[in-house]
């Protein structure tokens, strides 16, 4: 049964825009009550711009409004922590943005808060929910490529919009943190969430930037089944922003490119200006605009799962545990960049499958185990064969 809903939502940077203009455009019967900001012309602002009833710089007000039921987090990393508590202690439903902490240890105390006090928590990591990427997971679940063995999620772009993002205190780190955490829990939902990652192994660097945290990525995962996640992350690509994603399964394989190429490809002179798409870099020449951002990053569909969840009282598909797992990957990823060497990911609650089988299968066929059948030019079908005693490898035509 659908509900009407009373949000506050903690902050008036891009993604609280972003999170509002997507809640106030679907969902008719949920509203933006009340918007806290840390600057009150900030928030009165906001508050004009999307006509909310109450603007407050006191982040404990927003939260005790007694007409709100829900609280969303839009603040930077690092109050993350004590909006949550808050809101737990409250009693509110509580929808926070990505990455959950700034560290497992973080996220643990968040998930702790919100389960000691039975509220309802989402976790706001939009790119699982894209329409493209719905439909993928739904595949991959169905069987369609077989078992997953390899997921790659590619996020790059310019950098950030804000200056706290730069900060390493603030944010928790630098690219991975920010962008590596959409890779991770991409990948999650294709090998299956079920799966434990169990080690990680990261290169990250500066490159371009003179900041401390990293503002370039790479890293592996490892999950007890045998599959390999990879993310690539930078905060210096040139070119607007690049998200793409490319699965590959015993039986097939899935590509994934959500935003460079969209399908709509535009030319102009520039001499009227305006907006393109998000951290597109010009205003000029072949353009790709995006037709519905909310959508293609998934903030439409996300806020549907969320808000359908809290009326039917049941989970949404991203929850605080799921930002807690991230958090732990991403803390074994920053070890591994300073050891140089594989670390384990250390998950002091873990809810999912144990003792997982490998992925690999093994068909026989009259003492022999079958390594691969293909059909060769002259219409023959080849075998590749292992003597399951000997380990010869042999072939034969059938």
């Amino acid at each position: 049964m659908r509900k009407s809903h009373k949000i506050a939502i903690l902050g008036t940077g891009f993604i609280a825009d972003f999170y509002t203009a997507t809640l106030h455009s679907q969902r008719t019967l949920d509203r933006v009550h009340t918007v806290y900001s840390r600057s009150i012309d900030k928030g009165n602002q906001f508050k004009e711009k999307w006509s909310i009833s109450n603007c407050t710089d006191d982040m404990y007000a927003a939260i005790h409004d007694n007409d709100v039921d829900t609280v969303i987090i839009g603040l930077p990393n690092h109050l993350h922590k004590d909006a949550v508590l808050a809101a737990a202690e409250a009693g509110k439903s509580i929808l926070c943005t990505k990455p959950l902490g700034r560290t497992s240890k973080e996220a643990l105390e968040m998930l702790d808060a919100v389960e000691k006090q039975g509220v309802f928590n989402g976790y706001l990591e939009d790119l699982v929910y894209p329409p493209k990427t719905l439909k993928a997971i739904h595949s991959v679940n169905d069987g369609s490529i077989g078992k997953v063995m390899w997921a790659r999620s590619r996020e790059t772009h310019p950098g950030p919009h804000s200056d706290w993002f730069w900060d390493n205190d603030l944010a928790g780190g630098g690219a991975i943190i920010d962008m590596g955490c959409h890779c991770v829990e991409i990948i999650r939902n294709f090998i299956g969430k079920g799966i434990r990652p169990v080690e990680a192994m990261c290169w990250s660097d500066t490159l371009v930037h003179p900041i401390e945290g990293e503002d370039h990525g790479i890293g592996l995962i490892r999950f007890e089944n045998g599959a390999i996640g990879q993310f690539e992350v930078s905060w210096a690509f040139r070119g607007g922003m690049d998200l793409r994603d490319e699965i590959s399964g015993t039986e097939g394989t899935i590509w994934l490119n959500h935003w460079l190429r969209t399908g709509f490809e535009m030319f102009t002179s520039g001499s009227k200006g305006g907006y393109v798409a998000e951290k597109a870099e010009g205003g000029s020449g072949w353009l790709f605009p995006v037709g519905d951002e909310a959508a293609e990053l998934g903030y439409t569909h996300m806020f549907n799962d969320m808000f359908e969840a809290m009326d039917n009282e049941e989970e949404p598909m991203e929850t605080f545990y799921d930002g807690y797992i991230v958090n732990t990957i991403i803390d074994a990823c920053y070890k591994s960049a300073q050891t140089k060497q594989w670390e384990p990911i250390n998950i002091s609650l873990w809810r999912g499958e144990e003792n997982v089988p490998h992925l690999r299968n093994t068909k026989e066929i009259d003492g022999h185990i079958l390594i691969k059948t293909e059909v060769m030019p002259d219409g023959t079908t080849k075998q590749i064969l292992k003597d399951s005693e000997t380990g010869k490898i042999s072939e034969r035509y059938i």
